[in-house]
C-alpha cells in the first residue's frame, strides 16, 4: 500500500493527480448528457440527470478502488437501521471539511440512491464540477448577508424556491438528498463567534430543513443522520490534505436512520411560530445528540455527563 511506503506529502500529490485523471475521464463520457441538459424539455432534462448520475456512480465506484489502492482504508462505519438504494432519503451530516462529501460518496456507495448536496451557487460557476453538478440537479443556494437582506427582504424566498424547484425534479427521480445544516464548516473560532452552544458543532439552519421536509417529505423513507469523526491530523495539515495524504484511513462514521416526525411534514415555517418553535426543537435535539456522539467517538472512555446532551433553545 502506497501510503505506507511513500512520503504523506507525496501521497497526497499522487492521490490528487489520479483523482484528476479519473475526474477527466468520467466527465468526457458525462459530458453529452450536459451539454443536452440545455435543452428545454423537461422530459429530456429528467433523462440527461439520470445519465449523468449513472456515470457519477461509476466515478464514485472507480475512487473508491483508487482510494483503497492508494490509501489504509479502515474505516468504522456503524448504521443503526436499514437502508434500500432503491427509497428516498433526506440525509443530515455534520460539516468539517471538503472531504467530507468525497467521504460520503463512499461511505454511502450503493446503500442508497446518489447524493445530492446543497451547494453554494458560487460552486456551479467551478469548471466541470460545477457543471456536471448542475446537470445532475444538485441545488445550489444562493447565501446573502443580513446587510443584503435588510435592503431587499424579498431575497429570503430565493432558496426556499430553489428547494422548491429542485423538490419537483426529485419526485421523479430517487434521491438522497444531503444537507449541511451548519451552513459551513466547523471550526473552533466559528464556534465561539457564533456562540453556538455545542462543543464540535455550529447552529443549525432549521428553514431550508423544514421546506424540504414540507414539499417532499413523505417521499423520504427516514432521515439519515450521519456523524463524521476523522483521525487527528498531523504536522498542521488541513482535514482535506490530510485526508488526500493518506491519513484518515481510521475515520469514524455512524449513521442512524430515523422515522420522521408526521406532524413536522406539514407546517407553515415562516408564518406559524408555534410550528416553528416545535421544528426547532426536534433539530436542537437531533443536534444535541450529535454532539454528544462526537464527543463520545472522539473520547470513548470519557464519561458523558448527566443532561449533557439535552436540547439548547435555538433562535
Amino acid at each position: 500500500m502506497m501510503a505506507r511506503l511513500l512520503p504523506a506529502p507525496l501521497v497526497g500529490v499522487l492521490t490528487f493527480v489520479l483523482k484528476f485523471f479519473v475526474l477527466i475521464f468520467w466527465f468526457t463520457l458525462m459530458l453529452p448528457g450536459v451539454l443536452l441538459h440545455l435543452v428545454p424539455s423537461r422530459a429530456l432534462r429528467d433523462r440527461t440527470s439520470r445519465y449523468c448520475v449513472w456515470i457519477a456512480r461509476r466515478w464514485v465506484g472507480s475512487n473508491a478502488l483508487l482510494y483503497r489502492g492508494v490509501h489504509p482504508m479502515h474505516w468504522r462505519i456503524e448504521i443503526d437501521g436499514t437502508l434500500d438504494p432503491a427509497r428516498n432519503y433526506l440525509v443530515i451530516a455534520n460539516h468539517q471539511s471538503w472531504a467530507d462529501i468525497l467521504i460520503l460518496f463512499v461511505a454511502l456507495h450503493g446503500r442508497m440512491p446518489f447524493l445530492r448536496f446543497f451547494l453554494k451557487d458560487q460552486l456551479k460557476y467551478i469548471p466541470i464540477i460545477g457543471q456536471v453538478c448542475w446537470a445532475m440537479e444538485f441545488p445550489f443556494m444562493k447565501r446573502h448577508s443580513k446587510v443584503t437582506l435588510a435592503k431587499n427582504p424579498a431575497l429570503r424566498n430565493q432558496d426556499l424556491e430553489t428547494t422548491r424547484r429542485k423538490c419537483e425534479v426529485y419526485r421523479r427521480q430517487p434521491v438522497a438528498l444531503v444537507n449541511f445544516l451548519e451552513g459551513t464548516r466547523f471550526t473552533d473560532a466559528k464556534g465561539q463567534a457564533t456562540a453556538s452552544p455545542f462543543i464540535h458543532l455550529l447552529k443549525p439552519k432549521s428553514a431550508g430543513l423544514a421546506f424540504t421536509l414540507n414539499a417532499m417529505g413523505e417521499q423520504f423513507a427516514g432521515l439519515v443522520d450521519v456523524t463524521l469523526v476523522y483521525a487527528p491530523t498531523r504536522g498542521g495539515r488541513s482535514r482535506l490534505w490530510s485526508w488526500l495524504c493518506g491519513e484518515q484511513g481510521t475515520a469514524e462514521l455512524h449513521m442512524a436512520v430515523r422515522p420522521i416526525p408526521g406532524h413536522l411534514l406539514r407546517g407553515d415555517y415562516e408564518r406559524d411560530a408555534a410550528f416553528r418553535a416545535d421544528f426547532h426543537r426536534w433539530v436542537a435535539q437531533l443536534w444535541a445528540e450529535k454532539d454528544a456522539r462526537i464527543q463520545n467517538m472522539k473520547n470513548p472512555d470519557a464519561v458523558t455527563a448527566p443532561g449533557s446532551d439535552a436540547a439548547p433553545q435555538l433562535d
